[in-house]
């Protein structure tokens, strides 16, 4: 199961406090919390495109954790924004590649 950040003061102090690495369609904020799990957060900013656009984005993000959440380091906590150019060419963008961005960006950032 997928424990996600709800509350505007957690995405505020992963901003403030956490690291930032990025990548090509997307960047991760991320820093360690004091629980035995780790928790996540999706943002499409309104410059990404209309809501299908902003939705589809979010959905190839979920996935991806869905899929990985084995591999990550338990105790962090991560948000995953999408950069303008993922929502640019959110027609043919595939989940290939935002798997590739965001296992390269997880690996430099030593999360995997």
């Amino acid at each position: 199961m997928m424990n996600t950040l709800k509350k505007n003061g957690e995405f505020q102090n992963i901003y403030k406090l956490g690291n930032k690495y990025f990548g090509n369609y997307s960047l991760i904020f991320f820093n360690k919390n004091k629980l035995d799990y780790s928790r996540f957060g999706f943002v499409a900013s309104k410059k990404i495109g209309k809501a299908f656009c902003r939705n589809r984005i979010k959905r190839l993000f979920r996935e991806y954790i869905r899929l990985n959440i084995e591999k990550l380091n338990d105790n962090y906590d991560i948000i995953i924004v999408a950069k303008k150019k993922a929502g640019e060419i959110i027609e043919t963008i595939k989940y290939q590649d935002i798997e590739k961005d965001l296992n390269r960006i997880l690996k430099n950032s030593k999360i995997i």
